[in-house]
């Protein structure tokens, strides 16, 4: 999986030195960056399914592909932060995951712009380039910064995002919204944030953050405190006093009429 990582994050990163020189064009680097995203997942498959060939693959731009072994599957996100990448801010990563009869067990997040890499097994630990990491042991929610995301004005979920992080605010230090899901959970699991909510990300987008979070001691959930992300589209993760607090607060969240 590091492997892989590495190979497709060579390839994102000479592209991502070409989106400044597009930026200044009137089409925009949208068109290119589609064309890098691609190019990376191609990369991760065909270095994993060399190493595992009958593992199926679930994936944001390819879907869904069906393994010979059914208890296995790889999640791929070759570009998360994809607007990042696009407007040359480097917060962006790969994120692969492994599902094992339907349960991660093992997760890399790399970012190739600041050639940090995330890995995290079951019973192995979470690390960061080698550092073991720990989730923040920060106990009240009103001494923590946390993480979630925003859609866009019109998209689902817009307004209630908006009350979800007015309702948030009132209890914390602050609120950031990053642009990268699979960031936003590595960054908890290091310590770096205290706790992340988010509604609406996919499979891919938080996978392999699931077992980084649960390796570095934290505690990952649905919003609704059920372990069925995948099937709510919700993440909720923190130590285990942050888990609980921020999400009270944000199921307390009323959206304005």
């Amino acid at each position: 999986m590091t492997n892989a990582a590495f190979k497709a994050g060579r390839s994102l990163a000479r592209d991502f030195g070409e989106v400044q020189n597009l930026q200044v064009s009137r089409k925009g680097p949208g068109d290119f960056v589609t064309n890098a995203d691609l190019k990376a997942e191609k990369i991760i498959r065909e270095e994993l399914a060399e190493a595992r060939p009958k593992f199926g693959f679930l994936m944001e731009e390819g879907g869904e592909i069906k393994g010979q072994d059914p208890q296995n599957r790889w999640i791929i996100d070759p570009l998360d932060g994809t607007h990042n990448f696009m407007h040359g801010h480097p917060h962006f990563c790969i994120s692969i995951a492994l599902e094992r009869e339907k349960d991660i067990v093992a997760g890399v997040i790399y970012n190739p712009a600041t050639d940090e890499l995330f890995v995290a097994e079951r019973g192995q630990g979470a690390y960061a380039n080698d550092t073991r990491m720990r989730v923040a042991a920060r106990r009240e929610l009103t001494e923590c910064l946390v993480v979630t995301n925003i859609p866009r004005y019109g998209q689902t979920g817009h307004r209630q995002a908006l009350a979800e992080q007015a309702a948030v605010m009132k209890s914390t230090m602050g609120v950031r919204c990053s642009g990268s899901t699979a960031l936003d959970l590595a960054y908890v699991a290091a310590g770096r944030f205290d706790g992340v909510w988010q509604t609406g990300p996919q499979a891919w987008d938080f996978a392999a953050g699931i077992i980084m979070i649960r390796e570095a001691g934290g505690y990952a959930s649905a919003l609704n405190g059920t372990r069925d992300m995948f099937g709510s589209g919700t993440i909720l993760a923190g130590n285990e006093r942050v888990h609980k607090q921020l999400g009270d607060a944000v199921r307390s969240a009323k959206v304005s009429q």
